[in-house]
């Protein structure tokens, strides 16, 4: 049976740099992986409702959500689809407390985050002008 996955990502500011994180190894799908934080949308919530609470949970900040940056999909599987909605991002704070979804966090530049994101997710951020927002610093 055929399934669509809607998640949600932010790409988290603080002064001027982006968090991102990374995938225990124990995870199924992209174990090891460095990614923005986020993830599904559970049934019946609000899709900024939902970006906060899964950056709490896999980070413990509290975010203040943007605007939309981007929408794209991709295949996971062969039976699966997921559509994944990147919003812009702040957090007041830089103290992150990872969940056990995440073995490993950073705090990068625009610079250095594209030695650690999937050549995907940087050909998006290309694509959508994420590397041109001020915020970058």
């Amino acid at each position: 049976m055929n399934k669509i996955v809607f998640v949600v990502k932010g790409v988290i500011f603080h002064n001027g740099k982006v968090l991102i994180v990374q995938r225990a190894r124990t995870n199924k799908i992209g174990h090891s992986k460095w990614e923005c934080a986020g993830g599904k949308i559970e049934f019946g919530e609000d899709l900024e409702a939902a970006l906060k609470r899964e950056v709490k949970e896999e980070t413990g900040l509290e975010i203040t959500v943007g605007k939309v940056l981007y929408a794209t999909t991709f295949r996971n599987g062969p039976s699966t689809q997921l559509i994944i909605l990147t919003y812009q991002c702040a957090s007041e704070n830089s103290e992150v407390t990872l969940s056990e979804e995440h073995s490993s966090h950073k705090w990068v530049s625009k610079e250095e985050i594209k030695g650690f994101l999937k050549p995907e997710i940087i050909n998006d951020f290309e694509k959508n002008q994420v590397f041109a927002l001020e915020e970058w610093g």
